[in-house]
């Protein structure tokens, strides 16, 4: 079926068109283009002047919908899954959170699994530790040192994980990290106290990406009578090193999120929301949870940390553009073209142009969702627009 959106304006990689429209077909954007004039035979729809956006690719969430992907069943990936494409995520890398390799490798094959569907949305996996600093892993997780024959045992066995986020510097972690390069794998530092000595070697080793940037890592900081930069400076000074940030107006003061945007630029920048399972749902933790929710954030039940977001991706492009002032385009380019690019689908999605998947947003003037299209196919729930 032949489907036609006119009447919104249209974020291309050439910027903003307006009054043109986009044609679907067989789950593909046949064509972008400058008329809106109704092709015959097309179902029309009319995006009454809001804008026609990419899908957003959601590169580290934990869950939704009620759902963690550490369950490791298909009933949670499909139902976190799902609860995030009604909010935009057309693209989803679903992660994992320090596991075991039992865990890991169930994972992986339910992600397989969905892969291959057709017009599925998942198209990896993203594993975030074991192999984490201890002391900035805030007692959520059991933690280890890499494991050679253990992760070269899951990587051999499967080809469905495309980032895996460390500690960088952990004994082995340079060597796991020119592993994961050697296979195509995102390597990601995250949960870390590395200073730029740190940095730096670890960048050589493969490690390219900052997870959570800001979150589970120090700043600037004394040691008696001396200071020293922290990760953050660090990374900031490693330009090529590219980062992401948990942009729900919680984990980051806006302040943050638009010096983040000023140093590092739209091309190094990705928004995560780092969502658990409490994400576009109405579970709430049990009691004696060491987890609550509190002023719409996971936080440790002692108040000594946060524990990730209950954000959907929609909400981190409102908070670019009402809380942090950037514009709209570089917004939305932050939660689709860049993390598209970043975890090697760009050739699939991240835009709208022409041979690409259908993955595309209606958003009204307000940047509430009010339609989503993934693979060509009209996402039930989220439609509020027809």
């Amino acid at each position: 079926m032949l489907t036609q959106i006119i009447n919104g304006q249209i974020l291309t990689p050439q910027g903003w068109m307006k009054d043109g429209s986009v044609l679907i077909s067989d789950g593909k954007i046949l064509e972008v283009t400058n008329s809106d004039l109704a092709v015959i035979g097309a179902q029309v729809v009319d995006a009454k002047g809001m804008y026609i956006i990419p899908g957003f690719v959601a590169m580290n969430v934990h869950g939704g919908g009620g759902h963690d992907f550490k369950e490791c069943t298909e009933e949670a990936f499909r139902s976190a899954i799902a609860a995030h494409q009604k909010y935009g995520a057309t693209t989803i890398f679903p992660t994992l959170s320090a596991s075991p390799k039992e865990s890991i490798c169930k994972a992986a094959s339910i992600c397989e699994k969905l892969m291959a569907e057709k017009d599925g949305p998942v198209l990896g996996l993203h594993v975030e530790g074991p192999y984490l600093n201890a002391k900035m892993a805030a007692n959520l997780y059991d933690v280890k040192d890499p494991d050679k024959e253990e992760y070269t045992s899951i990587l051999e066995h499967t080809n469905c994980i495309k980032r895996w986020d460390v500690s960088p510097e952990l004994p082995g972690a340079h060597d796991f990290a020119r592993y994961l390069r050697s296979k195509g794998i995102l390597a990601a530092i995250t949960h870390t106290e590395a200073e730029f000595g740190d940095i730096k070697e670890a960048y050589a080793a493969g490690f390219t990406h900052a997870a959570q940037f800001y979150n589970a890592m120090p700043g600037f900081h004394k040691r008696r009578e001396y200071k020293y930069e922290g990760t953050v400076e660090s990374v900031f000074l490693m330009d090529d090193m590219t980062v992401e940030v948990i942009a729900d107006g919680k984990h980051l003061p806006s302040t943050i999120l638009r010096l983040v945007y000023k140093l590092k630029g739209v091309e190094r920048t990705c928004l995560v929301t780092d969502a658990l399972s409490y994400a576009a749902s109405d579970v709430k933790p049990a009691d004696g949870s060491r987890i609550i929710i509190e002023d719409g954030v996971c936080k440790l039940a002692d108040h000594s940390s946060l524990a990730g977001s209950i954000a959907t991706m929609d909400v981190l492009v409102r908070t670019m553009v009402q809380k942090a002032h950037i514009p709209l385009a570089d917004a939305v380019r932050m939660a689709s073209e860049t993390p598209a690019r970043l975890m090697g689908v760009a050739d699939r999605t991240g835009t709208l142009q022409r041979g690409k998947d259908a993955d595309i947003i209606i958003l009204d003037r307000n940047l509430a969702v009010r339609a989503v299209w993934s693979m060509g196919n009209l996402i039930p729930d989220a439609n509020t627009l027809f």
